[in-house]
């Protein structure tokens, strides 16, 4: 009989929540700066574009099609963000989907947008997690329209029993850049 060495828990259950983690963040990350909207740039072509680091992990899309163009309240259409209709692509072996349109509103006197639901599963290997955050509130970036989160938290719908039940996403680890 050949004896392997025992699966450390704790290392396993770290790496889920890492990955539920990057998996509710990288549903609406913004590029940053480098793609901020420039003054005198043509009318705002109803996209936005995406990008998370998480544990060293990235996450990211563009040119995913809006509803509308920011201010006015909008819907983020899924099949322009997953593949393959989009191009949400992630490091580390793990692979990411948005299970919803998202609805956004925007409030241009206050300089934030609110979101919502994000409806997102993620996997890596044979672990799922399928996870739900609801208003999440996002605080606008100078005068451009890049979004930062405010902390919120996602819930677990669905999925292995290794995805944790809930995950946090604290300030400033996800954005969006409407365009």
């Amino acid at each position: 009989m050949r004896h392997t060495p025992p699966i450390k828990h704790g290392t396993r259950i770290s790496r889920v929540a890492g990955i539920a983690t990057l998996v509710v963040a990288a549903a609406f990350a913004g590029t940053g700066t480098a793609l901020a909207h420039t003054p005198g740039a043509a009318a705002a072509d109803q996209k936005v574009d995406g990008v998370i680091v998480v544990a060293g992990n990235s996450c990211s899309w563009t040119n995913a099609s809006t509803s509308a163009a920011a201010p006015a309240a909008l819907t983020v259409d899924r099949t322009t963000v997953n593949a393959p209709g989009g191009n949400l692509a992630c490091g580390g072996g793990i692979a990411a989907s948005l299970n919803n349109n998202p609805a956004f509103t925007f409030d241009d006197t206050a300089g934030t947008a609110r979101t919502d639901t994000i409806d997102i599963t993620g996997r890596q290997s044979f672990i799922s997690c399928r996870y739900k955050a609801t208003n999440i509130v996002w605080d606008r970036d100078g005068t451009s329209r890049k979004y930062i989160n405010r902390a919120f938290t996602a819930t677990k719908t669905s999925g292995s029993f290794l995805c944790p039940g809930s995950v946090n996403t604290p300030v400033g680890d996800a954005s969006m850049l409407f365009r």
